[in-house]
């Protein structure tokens, strides 16, 4: 046997087993390299964006290769979730959890051969008995999922992934896979050496998710803004609030505005509420949760149409974790961001309780920020510079890209701004500040004796409608931010600017249009058979006790409202239709297809 043919033929099998378990014909992406380097025995570092299909890459070298995959995941829910979507492909797979009562069960099918994979925490994984465990059967390949958890660079570090190279070491001959969407150059480095993976075992997708939408907005009435994003948007949604209490408040405002579905979710609520929640979330179809950043992490809901922050994130790495949970199926989906100029001026105040050691990093991460927030051109492409790509000037899919607006030059008008805060003493907001400039009739400014300040009356007219967007880019620039009085104050490049050294251009929003409702996004509209699908995956879902999608996505359902086959064999060709959900589901949808 030559040597290319050596290497064509673990990919040919490969191939033969994705569409007998999951119902395709080919890989996406990368799939097809992090799958044939593990069954060759190559240890892999895999940099896929979330809805690439990642835990594909260990599950199908699972049920080839001989042995267990272990699977390092860090939450029960995300564990759970793959769970219900493996064991509905055919795959026989358990977890060693706190919660699983059937753990007894589980170690005699690990010692049996008969699990394809098994599922554990980090915690768990770094044990001495668990090493005893994987010691007594066959293991396959070891899988570390959110693989940044373990790099001190990462945005979610955890400690306790620092322990798995023990356990690693241990089995020298198995090939380990890191798993992650969110890492830049410096944690990918980390990650390789923390979980002894060679450089050149690096496979790096890019973190382009072409199929999302990114808008983002200035904050004035987040309840009437989400609302209105509800309304354009009917399918499954997260929005992301700063607070427990903003939580609740937009949780409530939301479900009264729109008649919609909406729940809350954040550490303050009784563990059985929130596990309640969550649950309704996964299984919905059109349900809004409104929830703090811990939400999400653990959700495998490939059907979530928009992700939207009430506020900004903690960092760019943060933003593209959180946004990725939008549209992981491959179809249109939206992330809204909703800021105000004071969300950067609590932000740049906390950075003085970080550690000094941690201080400057913090501060480039708030900056870039700020530079994604502000940007006149394209969001992707700031957003892919942040990763260490060279994506082209316009994406075509940004609020920005497809209603672009325009560039003034403030530099003049920011120069008199922040000389009005220096001479009013620092102490003042900015509808003080305005007051001065704008030389308005106001008997606090006259008993303060700022209208006999040079500055007083200097802004009129057009200048004057710069200065509120002005201010705002001032402020998450961090030339002018919050004192403890609430006041604003010169900081940053404020200096530069005022003696002419530094340039200050602001972005001008495009006129507003209306936006319309989209009925069904990419579903056909008001197609009674596409509807009758939908209808008969629900009964089935429940029937089964798992959310609809593991039944089978939403594109699958389209391609069969379009191809409408009327056999057991016709199905089976149609993408996402595997062996098992063929055999368990086939008929019923053939009868639903013959009754339109």
């Amino acid at each position: 046997m030559d040597a290319g043919h050596q290497r064509i033929q673990p990919l040919d099998t490969a191939r033969a087993e994705l569409r007998r378990l999951f119902g395709h014909d080919d890989f996406r992406g990368v799939q097809a390299r992090v799958v044939e380097r593990l069954l060759g025995g190559e240890s892999t570092l895999a940099v896929m964006p979330t809805g690439a299909g990642k835990s594909l890459t260990y599950q199908l070298p699972a049920t080839i290769l001989p042995g267990t995959c272990v699977v390092v995941s860090p939450l029960i829910a995300l564990m759970h979730d793959q769970l219900r979507a493996a064991r509905a492909n055919g795959i026989e797979a358990a977890a060693l959890t706190s919660v699983d009562a059937d753990w007894r069960e589980t170690i005699d099918a690990f010692r049996a051969g008969a699990l394809h994979l098994l599922y554990v925490a980090p915690e768990r994984a770094s044990q001495p008995g668990f090493r005893e465990l994987l010691s007594s059967a066959p293991v396959a390949l070891f899988a570390v999922d959110e693989a940044h958890c373990v790099s001190e660079w990462g945005h979610d570090f955890r400690p306790d992934y620092r322990q798995l190279r023990g356990l690693l070491d241990a089995f020298p001959q198995v090939p380990r896979l890191a798993l992650t969407a969110t890492a830049d150059a410096h944690t990918r480095a980390d990650i390789l050496e923390q979980l002894g993976i060679p450089a050149e075992g690096l496979v790096l997708a890019g973190f382009d998710r072409p199929n999302i939408r990114y808008v983002m907005r200035h904050r004035d009435n987040p309840a009437r803004q989400l609302a209105a994003l509800m309304d354009e948007e009917p399918g499954p949604g997260i929005v992301y609030a700063p607070t427990r209490r903003k939580v609740e408040d937009l949780a409530e405002k939301l479900a009264a505005a729109t008649g919609r579905a909406v729940l809350p979710y954040h550490a303050g609520l009784d563990p059985a509420v929130r596990s309640a929640n969550q649950a309704a979330f996964v299984a919905s179809e059109d349900m809004v949760i409104v929830a703090t950043v811990a939400f999400g992490m653990g959700i495998d809901k490939p059907d979530v149409r928009f992700v939207a922050h009430a506020g900004i994130p903690k960092s760019i790495e943060g933003y593209y974790q959180e946004t990725g949970r939008a549209g992981r199926d491959g179809d249109p989906a939206r992330a809204v961001m909703l800021w105000g100029a004071g969300d950067f001026a609590q932000a740049r105040q906390r950075l003085s309780e970080v550690d000094e050691a941690r201080r400057a990093g913090e501060r480039a991460r708030l900056d870039a920020l700020a530079g994604l927030v502000e940007t006149a051109g394209c969001r992707r492409a700031v957003l892919l510079r942040h990763f260490g790509e060279s994506p082209p000037e316009s994406c075509g899919n940004c609020d920005n890209c497809l209603s672009p607006p325009g560039v003034t030059d403030a530099t003049e008008t920011a120069r008199k701004l922040l000389s009005a805060a220096y001479r009013t003493g620092q102490s003042f907001g900015f509808g003080h500040l305005q007051k001065v400039l704008t030389g308005a009739e106001d008997e606090r400014v006259r008993q303060r004796g700022h209208d006999r300040l040079s500055v007083f009356g200097i802004v009129d007219g057009e200048e004057a409608r710069l200065l509120q967007p002005l201010a705002r880019a001032l402020q998450a620039r961090g030339a002018l931010v919050s004192n403890e009085h609430g006041g604003l104050a010169l900081a940053g490049d404020a200096r530069a600017i005022l003696k002419g050294e530094q340039a200050v251009e602001i972005v001008v929003p495009p006129r507003k249009e209306r936006s319309r409702r989209r009925d069904s996004g990419p579903n056909p509209v008001g197609d009674p058979l596409f509807d009758a699908l939908r209808e008969l995956r629900r009964e089935l879902a429940v029937e089964a006790q798992v959310p609809p999608y593991v039944i089978f996505h939403d594109a699958t359902l389209r391609e069969m409202a379009a191809r409408r086959p009327s056999s057991l064999a016709e199905l089976g060709e149609i993408g996402g239709v595997g062996a098992k959900k063929l055999q368990a589901y086939g008929e019923r949808f053939l009868d639903a297809i013959r009754r339109h």
